[in-house]
Order: structure tokens, then sequence, then C-alpha cells
């Protein structure tokens, strides 16, 4: 049976975020959603650093092609995305920023080279003030296919025991 409380909300560009999400929603259940910007990321990654730097720069928030599932439902969001710059990529900050989540829990996931959460975690919090934010879970790019117990583990230190 389908938990309508939980939703994993993701962003994804070379798919190392969205075999994270998938591991996510396995087990911790829910509706799975992925945040898609309007306008693509260049394939060339030289390109997709410049552009990521000049949207972080700018605050610049891209419009998403698809609109997420009504929020009302959902008591937790568990949103994943890839460490750029060090947080959060603007897709996600689009993403955060257009839905009332007051009240809710936004708990972030990431993928990164080796950058950690970064301080995605403290602009999580800021774009949600009126949000718990608990700490999150980095997982290497490269590990992502080796993370369930890393994911297991972070579910039950949020609260959210693993399906098996």
């Amino acid at each position: 049976m389908k938990n309508q409380a939980l939703l994993v909300a993701y962003f994804s560009r070379t798919g190392n975020t969205r075999v994270l999400a998938q591991q996510v929603h396995r087990m911790a259940g829910g509706d799975l959603f992925e945040i898609v910007p309007l306008k693509p990321y260049p394939a060339d990654y030289d390109a997709v650093v410049d552009q990521a730097r000049d949207e972080l720069d700018r605050d610049f928030r891209p419009a998403l092609k698809t609109a997420a599932p009504a929020m009302g439902p959902f008591t937790t969001v568990l949103v994943g995305y890839p460490n750029w710059w060090g947080t959060i990529p603007r897709p996600v900050a689009t993403f955060l920023s257009e839905h009332n989540l007051a009240g809710k829990t936004i708990a972030p996931f990431c993928t990164h080279g080796g950058g950690g959460m970064g301080r995605s975690v403290a602009e999580i919090r800021a774009l949600c003030p009126d949000s718990t934010v608990p700490d999150g879970l980095a997982v290497p790019g490269g590990s992502v296919n080796r993370a369930e117990n890393a994911v297991a583990g972070w579910l039950m230190k949020i609260g959210i025991p693993p399906r098996t």
C-alpha cells in the first residue's frame, strides 16, 4: 500500500542521484517525483559546470518541465540532488521555493564527487524556514550502486523504518 505521507523528489543529470533516489524510494515507500528543468542542461561537462556556477551566482530559478504533485498530503519530502558548487542545483531551489512546505520535514540526500553535503542543508533550511530539515545523507557518485546500507541507516536515523 502506498504511503501518501511521503514524497521522494530528486534532480539528476548524470543518473547517479536517480539511482540513489530509487534506492531511497524502494526502502522508504511513498511517491516518486523527478525534478526536471524545462531547458535541459548541456551534455558537455564543462558547459554544465559553467552554467551551474552562473545560475548559482545569480540565484537563478529555472522553470521546471513537470509540476510536482500537490504537497498537501505529504508530511515528509525526501529531496535528492547532486552537490553542485557546494550546494543544491538551481532546479532543486525552484522546486523548494515553489511549494508551501511549512510544517513538513524536508530530508536531504545527495551525491557528490568529494564535497559531501557542502552547504546544501543550510540552504534548504533557509529556503524552507518553517520546515524541519534533519541532517542529510551524502553518497559519493561512484558508490551509489553500493549505498543500500547507508540509505537504510539514514532512514532509521530520520525516523523512517526501511521496508524490507
